[in-house]
This record gives C-alpha cells, structure tokens and sequence, in this order.
C-alpha cells in the first residue's frame, strides 16, 4: 500500500514536470514504476514460502532453494534502493554480502546436479579375481591362451571392449543394472569363447581328441 501511494506520487510529479524533464527520461521513470508494482506483487506471494509451516513440507534442496532465492531477492532490492539514493553498491557492505550469495549459489548448483546424477551401481566385479578363478579352474591352458588371460585381467585388449560397454550402461543405466552374478557367468561365458573357441559344442581342454591309433582296435 505504501509503495503504491510513492509510485503514485512520482507519477503525479512527473506529470506536473513535464515540460522540464526530457520525455527519455520519463518513459525510464514510468517503466521503472511499472516494473516496481510488479516486483511488489509477485514479492507479496513470495514471501509466503518464508512461513515456517510451508518450509517444513519441503525437500532440504527446495528449502535451501526458496531461502537462498528470497535472500537474493531482498539484497537485490536493497541494491537497487541504494542506486536510487546515489550510494554506489561496490562501497557498501552489502556487495559482500552478494558475494557470499553467490558461494551458497554454486555450492547449491553442485547438489542440485549430485541429485539428477544417476545412482551408481553398489557393487562392481572384479575382474582380476575372475581371470584369477577360471585360470586356477582350467589347467590345461596354452601359454598363449594363459597370457590372453592376464591380459583381460590387467583390462588390454579387444577382449575387454564388450566388458567395457557393459560397465557403462550399467553405470549410466540404473534400470537395466546386471546383479554381480549375471555379470560374472557374463565374464566367463566371453572368456570362454574368446579363449578357448568351439570346437563341435565342446570347448577348451575338455575336448577328448581321438587319433587314428585309438581308433583301431587292439589284436
């Protein structure tokens, strides 16, 4: 109420100065006016979220949200209020006051992007442990085929690039996430057909190779 008896004040003033003060000037000053009955209005049902009651219904980040918001907007209008009197903001204390706004803004923009981050998985595999385990489970390797082993192990190779994007989908997948052991029977199921080929539906040492002298049979 009180500021809108001011605007009309101003109003009146200008009216009466018209022909004194340059018409730039009072378009400036009418727009200004215009903009500050509006600021009025929307800062009346702003200041509603400062009621104890309605911030208890909020999250902690849309709390720290509305309090930092309404602690620009007040410091901005006392900015602007100083402006008015001819006090330059740089030489008050209120422009380190902007300045620690801005600290809580960015460490609030940082918790806002932690927040639409997807989850990241609770558990990985191993995957030393895994070349580990199927190394001491298949004897028979070729030293060839037992060094392959090591390089999937220390992550080298082509063998590794399905693996990789595996990892990544889950990481940035959360609804198609793999349990530990889909991804392990995953792991040696590649390993196994990587390393060890296919021969007739049968892989690796576990092959019985027949050679002609067993074929034929004993006198």
């Amino acid at each position: 109420m009180a500021a809108s008896l001011v605007t009309d004040e101003i109003s009146r003033e200008l009216k009466e100065k018209a022909g004194v003060v340059p018409e730039s000037v009072t378009d400036s000053v009418n727009q200004t006016l215009a903009n500050t009955e509006e600021v009025q209005t929307h800062l009346l049902h702003f200041l509603s979220l400062s009621n104890p009651e309605v911030l208890a219904q909020l999250s902690p980040l849309q709390r720290a949200q509305s309090l930092l918001l309404l602690a620009k907007t007040i410091s901005t209008l006392y900015t602007l209020k100083l402006r008015c009197t001819g006090v330059n903001p740089a030489d008050h204390p209120v422009k380190s006051e902007l300045g620690r706004l801005s600290l809580y803004q960015d460490k609030l923009e940082r918790f806002l992007s932690l927040s639409r981050e997807p989850l990241r998985p609770s558990t990985t595999l191993n995957y030393q442990a895994a070349t580990r385990f199927i190394e001491h489970s298949l004897p028979d390797l070729t030293p060839e085929q037992r060094q392959n082993m090591r390089d999937i192990s220390r992550g080298e190779g082509p063998k590794m690039k399905y693996l990789e994007t595996v990892g990544q989908k889950r990481k940035y997948q959360s609804s198609e996430r793999q349990s530990v052991q889909s991804a392990a029977d995953e792991f040696l199921k590649k390993a196994a057909r990587e390393l060890l080929g296919n021969n007739g539906g049968m892989k690796g040492p576990l092959i019985v190779e027949i050679s002609d002298d067993d074929e034929q049979p004993e006198q």
